[in-house]
């Protein structure tokens, strides 16, 4: 295990009926005039926007909203949200939403302070130190972006799907009301847990050595994730269920599992973002479909924690390690077909044409991983991985 140090700054309340909270905690923060940002308008059917208006009301808190976010949220909203946050000096900024959502609202948090181009930061050539004060209520569980410092925004014109982090961007106060999600789209809870699957897997197979107790909780992290999301396809509704995807969601993310690791290795997440940033899909297809290849392609980069994936996850040991890798894999292929995920690039509409287009997009941030790197070689070999998986 490496050297490290754990403070994550984010205030949680989790729980039912916790949303009426939200203006409360902003007004202990001093704050008087917030934007208000959130995505197509779901809020408003499933009761959560009125909630979180009449507590701003009850705490005289004025608000400015920006809506309409998009999946693989945009840099054009981005840009908007600043231009408004600016005009109407605006003291923090209220996203309600999920993790599209919340990392608008970072990247707008960001640039409130910044007079160059926000997309700097996406882009490696300015670090965030100052941001706006961000609180959010959460109403999908997936990204962990309610706990962390994280962002990724899509910049529109050149397919580039890029992130940033900053200590400044951390939330000062998020609110998970599980039941705010039982009327989820059943595609968006499937979505939802893949990512925070995707998420612990980073760090799980990272590669770094005597890591026995992060070992323990992202098995017991992931082993929730499959029972909880399997029991949501039958009760949406079920509200232990609800509770337990959600909170998992959020500990795949928070800096927990980073903890004396080698800090993820990130590489899935580098190949999706170009695949969804060419294609358009949510982030939780995209990793369906590029986690399993990049898993076969390094197997044998660590074989021993391959081998024990297998095991703590799907009870399978044929005493093999090699063999053992190799089903673990497919069962974790198996899984994400039974819930309905895409598992290769054909199923989202792919050829081999547009092979060397989405290299060309994930060859800008290589060398990329940290149990194997991957240049241009290894990248498209993933891509082609993923192209045929079945």
């Amino acid at each position: 295990m490496k050297n490290f140090v754990f403070h994550n700054p984010t205030k949680l309340i989790f729980g039912e009926n916790t949303i009426k909270e939200i203006g409360k905690e902003i007004k202990n923060h001093g704050i008087k005039k917030i934007l208000l940002h959130y995505g197509g308008g779901s809020i408003k059917k499933n009761g959560v926007y009125d909630v979180v208006i009449n507590s701003l009301k009850e705490n005289n808190i004025e608000w400015i909203e920006v809506s309409g976010v998009k999946p693989n949220p945009r840099l054009s909203k981005v840009y908007e949200g600043i231009k408004i946050a600016k005009e109407n000096n605006v003291e923090g900024i209220l996203a309600v939403g999920g993790g599209s959502v919340i990392d608008s609202s970072k990247a707008i948090a960001g640039g409130f302070y910044y007079d160059g181009d926000i997309w700097d930061a996406y882009s490696g050539k300015y670090n965030i130190e100052k941001a706006l004060p961000l609180f959010t209520v959460l109403t999908l569980s997936a990204t962990g972006s309610e706990m962390n410092g994280n962002s990724v925004i899509t910049k529109e014109e050149t397919k580039q799907k890029w992130a940033t982090h900053s200590k400044a961007l951390y939330p000062k106060v998020s609110i998970i009301d599980p039941t705010a999600q039982y009327t989820l789209p059943t595609k968006q809870t499937i979505n939802g847990a893949v990512d925070a699957i995707s998420h612990v897997m980073e760090y799980y197979f990272d590669g770094t050595p005597g890591t026995e107790i992060q070992s323990q909780i992202a098995e017991g992290i992931i082993r929730t994730v499959i029972k909880s999301t399997e029991i949501l396809l039958n009760n949406p509704k079920d509200y232990d269920a609800r509770s337990n995807l959600a909170w998992s969601a959020t500990l795949a993310l928070n800096g927990l599992l980073m903890a004396g690791s080698s800090g993820g290795d990130w590489s899935s997440h580098g190949l999706e973002h170009s695949v969804s940033a060419l294609f358009d899909i949510a982030h939780g297809e995209g990793l369906a479909i590029i986690f399993p290849a990049w898993l076969e392609y390094v197997k044998n980069e660590d074989i021993d924690k391959f081998d024990r994936f297998a095991k703590e996850i799907f009870n399978i040991d044929t005493g093999n390690p090699s063999t053992d890798a190799k089903l673990g894999i497919e069962a974790l292929k198996e899984w994400y077909k039974k819930i309905g995920q895409p598992i290769s690039l054909k199923e989202i509409g792919a050829t081999e044409n547009d092979i060397d287009k989405l290299v060309e997009n994930a060859v800008q941030r290589a060398p990329m991983g940290k149990l194997k790197k991957l240049g241009e070689k290894e990248i498209r070999d993933i891509y082609l991985i993923a192209l045929n998986n079945k």
